[in-house]
């Protein structure tokens, strides 16, 4: 499959937004239904399946490193000039 201009573009565009996004917010708050998922995939501590009626029900905090934003958007900014450079197509 050829590169094409506006798919490079895209590429590039989305990852710089997507990294400054990353950049921007500090940490995410999953839901009680995503961390149930979460934990059923990854396998869940004991104090995770403490019984309902116990506590309230916990809810998983994600935090990315500061650097992954950062390379996020230098990737996508040069995604983007390579496909502002290419001739059309």
């Amino acid at each position: 499959m050829p590169v094409h201009r506006h798919r490079l573009l895209l590429a590039g565009l989305l990852l710089f937004l997507l990294g400054l996004q990353f950049r921007i917010v500090d940490s995410f708050t999953l839901n009680e239904r995503s961390t149930h998922f979460v934990a059923a995939r990854l396998g869940a501590g004991p104090q995770q399946q403490a019984a309902v009626w116990q506590a309230p029900p916990l809810r998983k905090i994600v935090q990315f490193p500061r650097w992954l934003g950062l390379a996020m958007m230098s990737v996508g900014a040069v995604l983007t000039v390579k496909g502002i450079s290419m001739k059309g197509g």
